[in-house]
């Protein structure tokens, strides 16, 4: 249930913090004092669409908090598990806030969410239900859904194997369909997925061998330069004929020093770099020579080599960036082409399949409308003594299965139902949402609304004004409804009618007043002297006489007894 609900800066509303209780909790006050915006507020906490407009005049931002107590609701807890958030306790915290900018900001236990989950979660904990809006009651593609959770105890187990075989059947149909569609494309498709594969592996790419390539070609076209170095090189380092070399030199160099190495640690130390230098230079010698003798111009390889990375930058215009692009590419296309191939080869395996899976699917379609069936039967026995409590004796429903449409498999099974009602004796029978008057769609929602109550597992229940249009003795009759609607679930009620006001468990008071120029809405839980005192105005108007505070203490006397 929602526990507490904090309101910063929305509307006419400054601040507002609010303790609700389980039971019933009406509030009450003038038109206008700001009770449908209380319940704006939590319509908005609960994911509804928000709008700068409901922005206090002069704030950056409105601030919406609500707690709610998740007692044992799996259908939340199951939400929470799948979006990973924390419920440590069973206490849920909803936060939004609406800035300026149009940016909202909405939290579930602390953790970021957008307002689609928001949604969500919100749905799952409060269900509101206004004056001119009577969701999902005045919207037909809904009333299956109603009914099957009337039912659920018959109805989900066969609902849930339904759904599985009906998405093996989708997933299979669309295979089947979309090449049977796009036959001569299947075709293309194959034949140029063919090609690229054999281009790409008759080419027999390896990994690194472009850069391996443009190093031995960059080699190869500079043979001259490296050749003509390398020679060079040799020469100054070696004797030639009676030219001593640098090699040769520097061991003279290094002997002489040896003969006076031992004088001088100095002496020493530059001898030993020295003969560093000789043996470098000696090695460095052997290493030209055997590059020199190893070297060969080959005029045919450098060819090859450009023919080779001409074929490569080919691919790479056509499948990738680098090499391991092509064979990525490659990898992707092969498995393409071997699932169409597969596709094609398992063509009337997949028709069989297709007909086994239809065969199931029709005979747990049979077996779902079945069991909706005897469900409406039951359901339409239970809404008729509902209405004859609330004076609508001479209506009769039912639930109508439209059986003129071709049978079709959805995710829902294959039923197209609405409610149809006949409100007079002599009247045509028609859909709900067309024959129903403002005051009756009322009592029909609050029938049915007393039937789910005990399955649908929503915390709160909020009734706008859903009893405009109605007084008297039908009055009484809805104020008793909605009483034992929040003996299933916590029930807050806004209400211009004393008999529905004096059934409630609490009852809050609504005004509004001016200050420093601007309207704020106040709000303040009333005591047993309060509730007579509002109940009297309520009876009575602008003027409270003693004769209305006497039927005010008669209407709380009779609902408490």
């Amino acid at each position: 249930m929602l526990q507490e609900l904090v309101i910063r800066n929305f509307a006419i509303i400054e601040k507002l913090n609010i303790e609700f209780n389980s039971g019933m909790t009406v509030l009450t006050g003038e038109t206008g004092a700001g009770k449908s915006i209380i319940i704006d507020a939590v319509g908005l906490l609960a994911g509804g669409r928000g709008s700068t407009d409901f922005i206090r005049k002069g704030t950056k931002k409105a601030v919406l908090q609500g707690m709610f107590s998740l007692d044992k609701n799996r259908e939340t807890l199951e939400l929470l598990d799948q979006y990973g958030i924390e419920h440590a306790d069973p206490t849920l915290i909803l936060q939004r806030e609406i800035q300026a900018s149009g940016r909202n900001v909405c939290r579930v236990n602390g953790s970021l969410v957008n307002t689609t989950i928001l949604k969500q979660v919100g749905e799952t904990l409060i269900d509101i239900h206004g004056q001119n809006e009577h969701q999902e009651l005045m919207q037909a593609d809904k009333h299956l859904g109603m009914l099957d959770e009337y039912a659920r105890v018959e109805v989900q187990p066969l609902l849930k194997s339904y759904q599985a075989y009906f998405e093996r059947y989708q997933a299979l149909r669309k295979k089947f369909d979309q090449k049977k569609a796009h036959e001569k494309e299947w075709v293309q498709r194959v034949d140029m997925l063919k090609f690229q594969v054999k281009e790409i592996e008759d080419a027999n790419l390896q990994s690194g061998e472009e850069e391996q390539l443009n190093s031995e070609k960059e080699h190869l076209e500079n043979f001259q330069k490296i050749n003509s170095a390398l020679q060079a090189a040799q020469l100054a380092l070696e004797s030639a004929e009676e030219t001593p070399g640098a090699i040769d030199r520097t061991g003279e160099a290094m002997n002489g020093l040896r003969e006076i190495e031992e004088l001088d640690d100095h002496y020493k130390a530059i001898s030993e770099v020295v003969a560093s230098a000789y043996y470098q230079l000696q090695d460095a010698a052997s290493e030209i020579s055997g590059e020199l003798d190893g070297m060969e111009w080959d005029e045919g390889r450098l060819d090859q080599i450009e023919k080779r990375l001409e074929e490569i930058y080919q691919l790479k215009r056509k499948y990738g960036d680098t090499v391991d692009q092509i064979l990525k590419y490659d990898q992707k296309v092969s498995e393409e082409l071997h699932n169409m191939i597969d596709l094609e080869s398992d063509e009337g395996q997949m028709e069989v399949q297709l007909d086994e899976l239809k065969t199931k699917l029709e005979k747990l379609a049979h077996q779902l409308t079945a069991a909706r069936k005897k469900a409406a039967q039951q359901l339409k026995r239970d809404v008729h003594e509902q209405l004859k409590q609330l004076y609508m004796d001479k209506a009769e429903f039912e639930v109508h299965f439209d059986t003129t449409q071709p049978t079709k498999f959805k995710t829902s099974g294959v039923d197209s139902v609405e409610f149809y009602l006949r409100t007079n004796p002599g009247e045509k029978m028609g859909p709900l949402t067309r024959i129903a008057s403002g005051g009756e769609l009322s009592r029909i929602m609050l029938a049915l609304k007393t039937i789910f109550a005990k399955s649908q597992g929503v915390t709160s229940i909020i009734f706008d004004e859903v009893d405009t249009g109605v007084s008297g003795r039908v009055a009484q009759a809805i104020a008793e409804k909605i009483k034992l609607i929040a003996s299933y679930s916590q029930v807050l009620c806004i209400t211009h009618l004393p008999q529905v006001a004096a059934e409630a468990d609490h009852q809050f008071f609504v005004s509004k007043t001016v200050k420093d120029g601007r309207t704020e809405t106040d709000l303040s839980y009333l005591n047993d002297e309060g509730r007579v005192q509002e109940l009297a105005r309520m009876l009575a108007g602008s003027t409270v006489t003693k004769l209305s505070i006497q039927h005010a203490k008669e209407l709380l006397k009779m609902a408490h007894s």
